[in-house]
C-alpha cells in the first residue's frame, strides 16, 4: 500500500509502498477514505515526541482518519465488515498505526467510534484530535455559562471547535483571529474579536475590558505570550493552555486556577463529538483538501495551509 512516512527523526516525509497490515486477534483493519492532519504530526515526523512514546520506522505518519472496517480479526466484536468509522490512533509504537496510507490496523479498544450518517468521511476525519481536545478543554473548565472568556487561536482546528463548544455553554466568547476569519467567529456567536496582527491582544482586550476577563483559553502561545495573557484574567478566574506552559504556581498564587491541558482521549468523547457535528449544532472548521501524494510537500511548508482551519488527506477510496 502507499502511505506517507519518514525513515528516521528529522528525515523528509516521503510517499513510499510499505506492507498492507492485517487484522491480528482484537484488531480490526480499516481501509482509510480521509485522514486529518494536525500540527502534531509535524512534531513527531521532526522528534519532537521522542521523549513522550516510542517509535518504529519507517514511521507511517498521522493519528486521525475516517474509513471503512474491510477486516476483523479474531475476537472482534465491536464492528463489522462495511462500518464507516472515525477515530484518533496515537498509539505507540509511534508509526505502527499511522493514518497517511491506504489501511491501518488498529485494536479495536482504539479511541475508534461508527461515523453517524450525517456525516461523509472528510468532516469526520478532521474531528478526532481537534473536536475531542475542544470538547474536552470545555468539560475541564468550571461552568462557562455568563462568564467572558478569551480564546486564542480561535481560527485554527482545535480553536473552532473549542470556540464553538464555549458559545454553546453560554459564554461570552472573545475570539483572537485575523480579519478574514472574523466573519466566520461571527457565525459561530463569539461576541467579540481581537485580531492579533493590528496590535497585542491583552492591549486590545484590556481597553475593551478593563475589569479582566473570567476565562482564558490559549491554543497558540508559547511560555511567555501565555503569562502576559494569564494577566488579564481577573482573581477567581481560570486559564488554560495546551501548549503545557502554564506557571501554576504562579497563577495559584493570584487566585487564578490553572489548567495545563492535555488530551485523553476516549470512544465516549469522540462519540459526542460525532453527535454534536451530526446535530448541526457545531460545524467543522474550513477544510483544504489534498491528495495522499502532496502530504510530503504541506508537511515540509512549516507556515502550513493556507487556509485556518484543517487539512484532510482524500484518498482516492473516498
Amino acid at each position: 500500500m502507499q502511505a506517507v512516512i519518514v525513515d528516521d527523526y528529522g528525515e523528509s516525509p516521503r510517499l513510499a509502498e510499505v506492507a498492507t497490515p492485517e487484522a491480528t486477534a482484537g484488531q480490526i483493519l480499516v481501509r482509510v477514505d480521509a485522514a486529518g492532519m494536525n500540527p502534531m504530526d509535524r512534531a513527531i515526523a521532526a522528534g519532537g515526541w521522542k521523549a513522550v512514546m516510542p517509535a518504529t520506522f519507517p514511521m507511517v505518519l498521522g493519528a486521525d482518519l475516517a474509513g471503512t472496517v474491510e477486516q476483523l480479526g479474531e475476537g472482534s466484536q465491536r464492528f463489522s465488515v462495511g462500518d464507516k468509522v472515525f477515530g484518533q490512533f496515537l498509539i505507540p509504537p509511534l508509526g505502527s498505526t499511522g493514518t497517511y496510507a491506504e489501511y491501518v490496523a488498529v485494536n479495536e479498544q482504539a479511541p475508534v467510534a461508527q461515523v453517524p450518517s450525517e456525516l461523509d468521511a472528510v468532516v469526520a476525519a478532521s474531528a478526532p484530535t481537534a473536536g475531542m481536545t475542544g470538547l474536552s478543554i470545555i468539560d475541564m473548565l468550571p461552568p462557562l455559562a455568563d462568564q467572558v472568556v478569551l480564546i486564542v487561536g480561535a481560527g485554527g482546528g482545535v480553536g473552532t471547535f473549542a470556540t464553538q463548544f464555549a458559545v454553546n455553554s453560554g459564554a461570552h466568547v472573545i475570539a483572537n483571529v485575523r480579519a478574514d476569519n472574523v466573519e466566520r467567529m461571527r457565525g459561530y456567536g463569539v461576541a467579540e474579536t481581537v485580531d492579533h496582527t493590528t496590535a497585542p491582544v491583552q492591549d486590545l482586550v484590556k481597553r475593551a475590558h478593563p475589569d479582566g476577563i473570567d476565562v482564558l483559553i490559549d491554543v497558540a502561545s508559547d511560555a511567555e505570550g501565555f503569562g502576559a495573557l494569564s494577566e488579564l484574567v481577573r482573581k477567581g478566574g481560570a486559564a488554560l493552555t495546551t501548549r503545557y506552559v502554564a506557571d501554576e504556581e504562579a497563577l495559584n498564587a493570584r487566585g487564578v486556577a490553572p489548567f495545563n491541558y492535555q488530551l485523553q482521549p476516549s470512544v465516549e468523547l469522540l462519540e459526542r463529538v460525532g453527535q454534536e457535528l451530526a446535530t448541526g449544532r457545531i460545524v467543522a472548521p474550513p477544510i483544504a483538501r489534498i491528495s495522499l501524494a502532496q502530504a510530503p510537500t504541506v508537511l515540509a511548508d512549516q507556515k502550513g495551509p493556507a487556509l485556518g482551519g484543517k487539512t484532510v488527506i482524500v484518498l482516492a477510496a473516498a
